[in-house]
């Protein structure tokens, strides 16, 4: 029975993995695409119908180049950082939550949290191991950025759970039952949203990989699969953090096909924001990071104590 169990268990992990992936595959499409549209031109539109078929012959030219290794790197730890990197952000996709036989533990929070602050060690052991100047430096930025924004986001998501006084995301969907987060919490929910941006390392935070001025930063000494690992790493923590933002503040009702729709629309945002707004600067990202949400998330967190704390008294 046990066994039995367990082989659930893996082929639903497994399952998942495969659908996030190739959700990942039709999101770089889009991207390509609405940025095409943004541009005022095309997008890929020659492999397959309309261009459906471009993010595997994409897939299949990364993973058949010849790959290169440099010299001075340190080869062991340059070689598998892109691969716990993507074992890292798919690890993630662990705590969603299940209606039938998966890892629907308790802690799901806790747990996102845990694997979310590894993701850092990645990228600084991917850029340090290189042997470049470049990479080192974009991996620093890259560094600074994740874990400025992971402290802001950390506090974000205990004001969320403060409310629902539950560690367990699926609590999110039984108390949006009737009314989505989002319209009590709007700030807070504004605040994740540009949180989970710089934690992406996406425009207008895309410091870690700056062309104009670090020549692709962290990653710049991969080629082929190192580099397609890397990409697939980034889009599929894209895809996580639209669906934690929906779970947490628009409804999270996992077991309706409108839950679908609605991440969509907010990967959508993710690349809009891209084709429309330019590069912050680095000092006002940090700026940002510590000066302004950091205070705005420990007043929320404190409030949210407080009157939970007060609706506790009175019930007792």
């Amino acid at each position: 029975m046990y066994f039995f169990d367990a082989f659930l268990v893996f082929l639903n992990m497994l399952l998942l993995v495969i659908s996030v992936l190739v959700g990942v595959a039709f999101l770089t499409l889009l991207e390509r695409k609405i940025l095409g549209y943004i541009q005022i031109r095309k997008g890929p539109n020659k492999v397959g119908l309309g261009g459906l078929l471009q993010p595997f012959g994409d897939a299949i030219k990364l993973f058949t180049k010849e790959q290169t290794f440099p010299y001075m790197s340190n080869f062991n730890i340059y070689y598998m950082a892109p691969m716990v990197n993507l074992t890292v952000s798919l690890l993630l996709w662990m705590c969603l939550p299940f209606f039938t036989v998966f890892l629907n533990f308790d802690l799901s929070a806790l747990f996102f949290l845990s694997v979310s602050s590894l993701g850092v060690y990645t990228l600084m052991l991917a850029g340090w191991s290189s042997n470049s100047n470049y990479a080192l430096l974009g991996s620093l930025r890259s560094v600074a950025q994740t874990i400025s924004y992971e402290v802001s986001l950390a506090l974000i998501l205990m004001s969320f759970l403060f409310l629902i006084l539950s560690v367990n995301l699926l609590e999110f969907m039984n108390i949006q039952k009737y009314v989505w987060l989002i319209f009590m919490l709007f700030p807070l929910s504004l605040m994740w949203v540009i949180s989970g941006l710089a934690e992406t390392n996406r425009t207008p935070f895309d410091f870690a990989e700056g062309e104009s001025e670090l020549v692709s930063g962290f990653n710049v000494e991969y080629s082929s699969g190192g580099f397609a690992l890397i990409f697939l790493a980034e889009y599929s923590s894209i895809l996580f953090m639209s669906m934690i933002s929906v779970l947490m503040f628009l409804g999270g009702d996992i077991g309706s096909f409108t839950f679908f729709i609605k991440l969509v629309l907010v990967s959508f945002f993710w690349v809009w924001v891209r084709g429309t707004l330019p590069r912050f600067r680095y000092d006002k990202l940090m700026y940002l990071a510590w000066k302004s949400f950091l205070p705005s998330s420990l007043h929320y967190l404190l409030f949210f104590f407080c009157l939970k704390m007060d609706i506790f008294i009175r019930l007792l």
